[in-house]
């Protein structure tokens, strides 16, 4: 029986591995967005998050693994994304979770906008395609962390986007951004949502506590998201060894991957303290606002 995958049609379902081969198809189809909506993202983004980019000149002038703290709902994008495309022409491939790839408008959508889902022979296309590629190797769960774990990399033992990277000899470049896990106050966080349902028999053991969004609030109680200022500094890029015929062992892995989170944290850190020297440059409006 065919198995029912993220790109499936109920008319015709594929295979698990048809699917598979059908969004790697799609996604190196899908060319830079342009047009009227991407210029409106890219000014509502400009207008409304203020991004203030740090060290562009480390940029290396080739394909690279752009690696970074994942911010609250994955709102990073929306920093990210617009202004790196429209103002420095790299259009990065972001790579999310499969749920949210499980419907096929909204999958079609996100592979539109350049998104691909998590997989390994995904991010192997498009290494193999020159592609720019954007990883947040804490995924879902960093997504939702708690408030008191902003800035906090969530990466566990994840070695998947270095053995990948080795695999390919590509350039990885660490990043640090600070301002959208700001974006929405806490009510209530996944933690406490998780707790409260299986309190009140509503838990299933197969629903995923990473997939739980936490209760929020915007601008003025609206789902509208706070006119918080983002701050975006690259790191050092890190450059790893053409690919031998001996794949690196699990430490070297891990020495690598402990080279990336050190300089992720320290541009965080970097930008903690930009964020606080130029409060005194905010609005009134915004001051209010993020109140």
């Amino acid at each position: 029986m065919a198995v029912k995958t993220p790109l499936s049609r109920d008319s015709n379902p594929l295979s698990e591995e048809q699917a598979l081969r059908e969004h790697i198809n799609r996604a190196l189809a899908t060319e830079p967005p342009s047009g009227l909506e991407e210029q409106l993202i890219y000014r509502f983004s400009k207008f409304w998050f203020r991004p203030e980019l740090h060290n562009v000149h480390r940029l290396p002038d080739k394909p690279c693994l752009f690696i970074g703290n994942h911010a609250l709902f994955g709102l990073d994008g929306f920093v990210i994304l617009p202004v790196l495309l429209q103002e420095y022409g790299r259009f990065l491939r972001p790579m999310g979770d499969k749920f949210l790839f499980a419907q096929p408008r909204v999958a079609k959508t996100l592979i539109r906008r350049g998104a691909t889902m998590g997989h390994p022979d995904v991010a192997r296309a498009l290494m193999a395609h020159d592609q720019d590629i954007l990883v947040f190797p804490g995924g879902a769960h960093e997504a939702v962390k708690p408030s008191r774990e902003r800035y906090q990399l969530q990466w566990k033992e994840r070695l998947g986007f270095i053995r990948l990277a080795a695999e390919f000899g590509y350039t990885i470049v660490p990043f640090g951004l600070v301002g959208p896990d700001e974006f929405y106050e806490y009510l209530l966080d996944s933690e406490q949502i998780v707790k409260l349902l299986k309190q009140t028999g509503f838990w299933s053991d197969n629903m995923r506590p990473d997939a739980i969004p936490p209760l929020l609030r915007g601008v003025f109680g609206t789902p509208m998201p706070r006119p918080q200022a983002s701050y975006l500094s690259f790191g050092e890029p890190l450059e790893l060894p053409r690919p031998t015929q001996r794949a690196p062992g699990k430490k070297k892995l891990q020495a690598w991957r402990s080279i990336v989170a050190e300089r992720i944290d320290s541009e965080i850190a970097d930008m903690l303290l930009r964020r606080e020297q130029s409060r005194h440059e905010l609005s009134i409006f915004r001051r209010i606002a993020n109140v």
